[in-house]
């Protein structure tokens, strides 16, 4: 059993199909700090937090939300793979901001219940939540001119 196969995908954002992409499967295998491994022979690594004080994303090592960037002949294409104890749902975003908003849904969702430690102040829905807490822990946006 392995961790990746190659596979035709159709991109979550843009509807696009796109052929013999890498992409992260079921691995019911040893643990998840095996697979974190195994995925990180291919290019994809595991997310460890989220938003801009870097709140836990997942429970290591049942829980964990890995990403990668690959390219085609038409551009970037953003991965996102979530893990839970060996169940693993893999989905490709063509533009960065559609795979943050993924990464944020997931975040959420974990800090809603209870899964990962998150920000305090959580609003009722995903959408809701403030701009500190859609980002990457060391994305800094450029200064207002």
């Amino acid at each position: 059993m392995n961790a990746i196969s190659v596979e035709t995908i159709t991109t979550e954002d843009t509807g696009e199909t796109i052929h013999d992409v890498p992409v992260l499967v079921d691995y019911h295998m040893n643990d998840g700090y095996d697979w974190m491994d195994v995925i990180g022979e291919h290019g994809w690594v595991v997310i460890p937090s989220w938003g801009s004080d870097g709140w836990d994303l997942g429970q290591w090592p049942y829980v964990m939300v890995a990403g990668t960037r690959t390219a085609d002949a038409i551009g970037n294409l953003f991965g996102m793979a979530t893990y839970c104890e060996g169940d693993v749902k893999t989905t490709f975003y063509r533009t960065k901001a559609r795979y943050w908003d993924a990464i944020t849904e997931e975040a959420f969702s974990h800090w809603k219940n209870g899964q990962a430690q998150g920000p305090a102040d959580l609003p009722e829905a995903a959408a809701e939540l403030p701009s500190r807490y859609r980002i990457p822990p060391t994305f800094q946006p450029a200064a207002a001119a």
